[in-house]
């Protein structure tokens, strides 16, 4: 294993969650960059600790890695703002290139649960040709890992409400699929299809708090449009099983970091 540089709070807009953190290995030049982001159904009690432990992990092996914070319901008007905070993160690597020496010719993106959602979405900025409500990713990237991601957010609200469950989906939209539905499209990842990126989904099939049927349906019809996607569902995992460091099923995560 390498050795770990300090960690660094840095600062990416001017609200105080518009930051992140950066680790990266010492002593080792033009890095990697796995950008980490956190999941918690865009709700503000959870936070970029989430996956901290993944983060040291993936600079030990050698990446630098960007734990992004970002606005959250109680924090934001729309759900444009957090979308819009991840994009911002991303690009923000450009002013810390240089400084931290970070090969930006190779970046991934990393999300968990609803931080898998921000991580498809933000790599469907890239190219911007019919979206002008988006803020377009400057960034390039290499692809995206989704960990159990909210990859389709019409099928969550309607699993959550099937359950007769409140639905943070709908706290995060700003309603429900009847009332908003043009944001629902706007602002879910399948509606975004192609992405024109390497995308790797990993799923638990024990998954209780996102189904595995979500990334299931996602992953047909990216396929149906020819993107170059890979479903793998983890037969013996839950939600948290697959960002935890210390199981057999990191170790599936991290290959396929390392074909990306």
């Amino acid at each position: 294993m390498l050795t770990l540089s300090d960690s660094h709070k840095i600062q990416y807009g001017n609200h105080p969650s518009q930051y992140g953190v950066l680790r990266a290995p010492s002593h080792q030049r033009n890095s990697p960059v796995i950008v980490s982001i956190h999941g918690g159904f865009w709700r503000q009690k959870y936070d970029l600790d989430e996956n901290t432990p993944l983060t040291i992990d993936l600079t030990e092996r050698g990446y630098a890695t960007w734990n992004i914070e970002y606005r959250r319901t109680d924090e934001i008007e729309t759900w444009k703002d957090t979308c819009e905070d991840v994009i911002d993160a991303i690009n923000h690597l450009d002013t810390l290139q240089d400084e931290y020496s970070l090969d930006l010719s190779r970046v991934i993106l990393i999300g968990h649960s609803a931080g898998g959602h921000l991580a498809l979405w933000a790599a469907s900025c890239i190219d911007m040709s019919n979206a002008e409500y988006k803020k377009r990713l400057i960034t390039p990237i290499k692809g995206v890992v989704s960990l159990a991601g909210v990859a389709d957010l019409g099928k969550m609200w309607t699993i959550h409400t099937k359950n007769n469950t409140d639905s943070p989906v709908s706290t995060f939209v700003g309603g429900t699929p009847k009332e908003v539905p043009d944001d629902y499209h706007s602002a879910s990842p399948i509606e975004q299809l192609p992405l024109n990126v390497k995308q790797v989904l990993i799923h638990g099939k024990l998954d209780q708090h996102v189904p595995v049927d979500v990334s299931i349906g996602y992953h047909d019809k990216a396929s149906s449009v020819d993107e170059d996607i890979e479903l793998i569902i983890l037969p013996e995992a839950e939600h948290f099983k697959i960002v935890n460091p210390d199981t057999d099923e990191w170790q599936t995560v991290v290959e396929a970091i390392q074909k990306l």
